[in-house]
C-alpha cells in the first residue's frame, strides 16, 4: 500500500462527502479499486467461481432459474461467504494496511456483502430497483476496505456503513428528477418548507389546507396551491416526502435538498438520520469496545453519577492518570464514530 493510501486511511469517516463517485477517488484509489474488482470477478475455485460484487457495467448476478429472481440469486451467492470473527477481521485489516494484499481485501469485502444488502434494503421504499442500490453500496464497501484503519478502534462494519450509505444516497439523489420549481423567494420558501409544514399539521391532526398553510408560511394562498400542484405532479420516481430510512423518524428526501447558504448535502444527510443513527451507533460503539474499556466508558461517561477516576483506578489496580488517559482515548474514538452528528 502506498504512502498516500496510508495517509488517506488516517482520515475519519467524517471526511465522507456525497459527491460524484469519481470525485471521491484519487488516482491510486482508482487503481486499488480496479485491482479489487478484477480479483473479485476472477475464478478462485470450483465452488466459488467469483465473489458476487456487482459494479457499474457488470452483470448483477448469474440468473438462477431455480431461485426465481436476481435479488434472491444474489442473496444465495453471498450466503456462501462466512462472516468474520472480531479476531479474524483485526488480523486481516492489519495485514491489508501493511501489505496491500488484494486477496485480503477480497476476504474483507466478501464478509461484508450482507451489510450492503441490509443497508440497501432500508432504502427500498425510496427506490424501486434495490439491486441498483446494492451495486452502488458495493462500491462504497470497496472504498471503505481500501481506506480502513484498524488502529482507530472502530469496527470495519461501522466505518464501511458510512461509505455504503454515502454512495447509495448519492445514487438516489442523482436519479431523483425534479421539475423546475422557480426562482422567486416565495417559491423557494414554499419548495423547502411546504411539505414539512403539511406533515407537521397532519401529525397534530389538523387538515393542512391551502389557507392555513399560506398563513403559517407567510405567503399567498394562490402560491401554496400552485406549488402543491407542482410538487404532486412532478412525474418523479420519488416523492419529496419519501422516507430516507425504514421509519418516519429518519426524515424525508426533501430534507436533503440544499438551499442557498445552508451548507452541503452531507450535513443534511446527517441531520435527517442523526437521531436514529446516533442511538444505534452509540450502542454499536460500546459493544465494540474491549471489556475494560467498555466498563470504564459506561461508568465514567454514561452513568448519571460517575465514580471518580481514583475509584476506578483502585478497582483495576492502575494509576489515576492511566484511567484518565483511557477516558480521553475513548472520547476521541467516540468523536470519530459520531463525527457526522457533532456539528
Amino acid at each position: 500500500m502506498t504512502k498516500k493510501n496510508q495517509d488517506d486511511i488516517q482520515k475519519s469517516p467524517s471526511s465522507i462527502e456525497v459527491l460524484d463517485t469519481e470525485d471521491l477517488l484519487s488516482e491510486s484509489d482508482r487503481k486499488t479499486l480496479a485491482d479489487i474488482e478484477i480479483s473479485l470477478t476472477s475464478p478462485t475455485s470450483e465452488s466459488r467461481e467469483y465473489l458476487p460484487v456487482i459494479t457499474p457495467g457488470s452483470d448483477i448476478v448469474r440468473y438462477d432459474s431455480k431461485v426465481g429472481d436476481p435479488l434472491s440469486a444474489y442473496l444465495k451467492e453471498i450466503a456462501k461467504y462466512d462472516l468474520l470473527t472480531i479476531e479474524e477481521e483485526q488480523e486481516l485489516t492489519k495485514r491489508l494496511v501493511e501489505t496491500g494484499d488484494i486477496e485480503v481485501a477480497k476476504k474483507l469485502v466478501a464478509a461484508n456483502l450482507r451489510l450492503v444488502v441490509k443497508i440497501a434494503m432500508e432504502y427500498r421504499s425510496s427506490f424501486q430497483n434495490v439491486m441498483d442500490l446494492i451495486q452502488e453500496g458495493n462500491i462504497g464497501l470497496m472504498k471503505a476496505v481500501s481506506k480502513y484503519d484498524p488502529d482507530k478502534g472502530a469496527k470495519l462494519s461501522y466505518y464501511a456503513s458510512w461509505w455504503i450509505k454515502s454512495y447509495i444516497l448519492k445514487y438516489i439523489l442523482d436519479n431523483f428528477r425534479l421539475v423546475k420549481i422557480g426562482t422567486t423567494n416565495e417559491q423557494k420558501k414554499l419548495f423547502y418548507n411546504l411539505l414539512k409544514e403539511k406533515d407537521k399539521l397532519a401529525k397534530q391532526g389538523i387538515e393542512p389546507g391551502h389557507k392555513l398553510l399560506s398563513e403559517n408560511l407567510g405567503v399567498s394562498e394562490k402560491a401554496v396551491a400552485l406549488m402543491d400542484q407542482r410538487l404532486s405532479s412532478s412525474g418523479s420516481e420519488l416523492s419529496l416526502d419519501t422516507p430516507l430510512g425504514h421509519d418516519s423518524s429518519s426524515g424525508v428526501l426533501s430534507d436533503l435538498l440544499e438551499d442557498e447558504g445552508e451548507g452541503d448535502i452531507s450535513e443534511k444527510i446527517a441531520d435527517a438520520q442523526g437521531l436514529e443513527l446516533l442511538q444505534d451507533n452509540l450502542k454499536d460503539f460500546v459493544s465494540g469496545l474491549k471489556e475494560r474499556d467498555r466498563d470504564i466508558f459506561k461508568k465514567r461517561l454514561l452513568s448519571e453519577v460517575p465514580p471518580s477516576l481514583q475509584n476506578i483506578a483502585d478497582e483495576y489496580g492502575v494509576s489515576r492518570e492511566r484511567i484518565r488517559q483511557i477516558e480521553e482515548r475513548l472520547l476521541k474514538n467516540l468523536k470519530v464514530y459520531m463525527s457526522e452528528f457533532i456539528r
